[in-house]
């Protein structure tokens, strides 16, 4: 790899520290290429993007980032995962760690905050960004759909009671 080519990957990697709203360190260690295919088509089922990169690399595109605190676990083979979405990529990291024991989480960084494996675990568990604006639509419109009710609901029961009284009216 010439100088041009790791200045562009050191590019690459200072945007996604940038960008990110999380960014998750694991180390891969045996696993095999299906096994790391399988987990870059999870991640980005879920939204987020797997990068391995040369851990030198990594460290210098990491200075001067929020994310700096992630650069003491860059050491032997490491893969990033990371996504926009603040949860996405631990809970993807996560939920494969628990199936295969060749990837072990080491830590991450989610803005300037340093996460340790149980950070990881515990960002892991939040509700993602589509589960919280589901939760949010279903707050807001569970008002509406009470005023709603309550709004038809007189005209139903004065047409039940008129359709009682004619009952009886027909009765007598």
């Amino acid at each position: 790899m010439d100088r041009a080519q790791k200045e562009k990957v050191v590019e690459e990697l200072g945007q996604i520290f940038e960008s990110s709203g999380v960014v998750v360190v694991s180390r891969y260690e045996g696993m095999t290429v299906a096994e790391m295919q399988d987990l870059r088509a999870r991640m980005r089922e879920a939204g987020g993007s797997v990068r391995v990169a040369k851990n030198k690399l990594a460290k210098i595109a990491l200075e001067g980032k929020a994310a700096s605190s992630i650069s003491n676990y860059l050491t032997g083979m490491t893969v990033l995962a990371y996504s926009e979405d603040p949860v996405a990529a631990a809970k993807v990291i996560d939920a494969y760690a628990k199936d295969n024991s060749k990837l072990e989480i080491l830590g991450g960084a989610m803005g300037e905050t340093a996460l340790d494996v149980d950070g990881v675990k515990a960002v892991a568990k939040m509700p993602s960004r589509e589960e919280l604006i589901a939760s949010i639509v279903g707050c807001i419109g569970a008002p509406a759909s009470n005023i709603a009710g309550a709004i038809g609901a007189p005209a139903s029961n004065i047409a039940s009671i008129l359709s009682t009284i004619e009952e009886r009216g027909e009765a007598a």
